[in-house]
């Protein structure tokens, strides 16, 4: 893979003050967010060619009769050309490795490229937090243990090494919690479509201002739970994570048929998830998920490209999984794709460690710290697997959010969809704000009494 040029912001800071020093570069930098930069470290300024308009604070106010999954506040927005492979040549240079391969490799895949709109707000008191704590924050001796940092702030917003930017995507700000009902699909070999459906809610204490360091979060980054509803086999098992800030995950299972809870052992790293066909691994759940530490996370820096964006037509309950999920690839005509600069990072597995994805290289979005896409390579550096998230403005929370996840497996020629919730009852994303969502109801005493009800 070709080495993308760091942004002009990006090389001034390494040149200015090399790897390693954080604490020099947002010491002397942390005037400019808010002003040159947005407040959680994002460029305000547009691009040269007015391609990428300037940050004008995001989408901040609700459309009339809009709510998640209903609505799309750019509606009226006309694609600007689609990427195929007949002019795939002419736009290669601003796409994913990922994408090019399934153009060249899928007929009728294609890219319908939007108007960029950078539609992600941030809280109040995230950008003044986020300001407020510039350089605090630390990481520890082992090059990847978070050893300080608040809450409700993005912890590094000048970043200055890879692994301080997989921090600013794994405690982005997404309002302490929320529920939804959501199912993962696939389409069987014969053509069937699979669907797992169940209820979920996710609960991040790193969103709580009144955190001060990872002890007061209990050491912990998000803690999830879900409601199997479907398949019929599988109806009334319940699993709860613990996504920890220093090592890998805690999980629990109830299982129905024993009226027992059990710790997962195994739920972490490249495992595969149950009724996947092995086409999806625990820490690609929310596009990565998990522990730092079998990786080196390198940062290559920031570059303008076409990825998923203002994902409002997909996310609509209009929309029925029989016609999402194609039998090679979703449904190109509810996808938007925009140009935006992002943050790349490769990692690659270290020396004294193991994991089937022997490197993967992320696409972090400059506005939001989420990730839009990831390339995973084996061991001998084939392109192996290739993942896609969406992303949109949710003004009730005054900030970006993801849910849909699309995994492609270019060896098995197949595709796993996680996260959608077209069909599902809810999408509530200010469950954490409005005690839906609290972090009593994520322990395995609360398994137990939930399964035995």
């Amino acid at each position: 893979m070709k080495t993308f040029p760091l942004s002009l912001l990006g090389a001034a800071l390494c040149a200015l003050f090399g790897a390693g020093s954080l604490q020099a570069a947002s010491a002397v930098n942390v005037d400019k967010l808010g002003s040159e930069l947005t407040p959680v470290g994002a460029e305000r300024a547009g691009n040269a060619d007015g391609s990428i308009p300037a940050w004008d604070g995001g989408l901040t106010q609700v459309p009339a009769g809009w709510s998640p999954g209903h609505g799309d506040p750019f509606a009226a927005d006309k694609p600007l050309y689609s990427i195929d492979a007949g002019n795939l040549a002419q736009h290669q240079a601003q796409l994913p490795a990922g994408q090019v391969e399934l153009i060249k490799n899928y007929p009728g895949y294609r890219l319908d490229v939007y108007p960029s709109r950078r539609s992600c707000a941030i809280p109040a008191e995230v950008a003044q937090r986020t300001k407020e704590f510039a350089g605090q924050s630390k990481i520890g001796s082992d090059g990847w243990r978070l050893e300080q940092a608040v809450g409700a702030a993005v912890p590094f917003p000048l970043p200055q090494s890879g692994i301080e930017v997989m921090w600013n995507n794994k405690l982005r700000y997404m309002a302490m919690g929320r529920r939804a009902q959501y199912s993962y699909l696939m389409r069987e070999k014969d053509g069937a479509l699979y669907e797992g459906k169940q209820w979920a809610s996710e609960y991040y204490p790193y969103n709580d201002p009144a955190v001060k360091t990872p002890l007061d979060a209990g050491g912990v980054e998000a803690k999830l739970l879900y409601d199997v509803l479907t398949p019929s086999s599988r109806a009334g098992e319940l699993y709860l994570v613990h996504a920890q800030l220093d090592k890998p995950q805690d999980a629990w299972i109830y299982f129905p048929g024993q009226r027992r809870v059990r710790r997962a052992p195994s739920f972490a790293y490249d495992n595969p998830i149950a009724a996947t066909d092995s086409l999806y691994f625990v820490d690609q759940i929310n596009m990565f998920t998990g522990a730092l530490d079998r990786y080196d996370f390198k940062l290559v820096g920031k570059k303008e490209m076409v990825v998923p964006y203002n994902s409002y037509k997909l996310i609509d309950k209009s929309n029925k999984y029989q016609d999402l999920i194609g039998q090679d690839y979703l449904n190109r005509d509810v996808q938007r794709y925009e140009r935006h600069r992002v943050w790349v990072v490769e990692a690659t597995v270290k020396t004294d460690k193991r994991h089937s994805f022997a490197k993967r290289v992320f696409f972090i979005d400059e506005d939001s710290w989420v990730v839009l896409h990831v390339d995973m390579y084996d061991a001998k550096g084939n392109l192996w697997r290739v993942q896609e998230g969406s992303l949109w403005a949710d003004p009730e929370i005054q900030a970006c959010t993801s849910f849909e996840y699309v995994s492609y497996d270019l060896i098995a020629r197949r595709y796993f969809a996680d996260a959608f919730t077209q069909e599902g009852e809810v999408l509530d994303m200010t469950a954490g704000l409005e005690g839906r969502v609290v972090d009593k109801m994520f322990n395995s005493n609360e398994l137990r009494r939930r399964g035995e009800r």
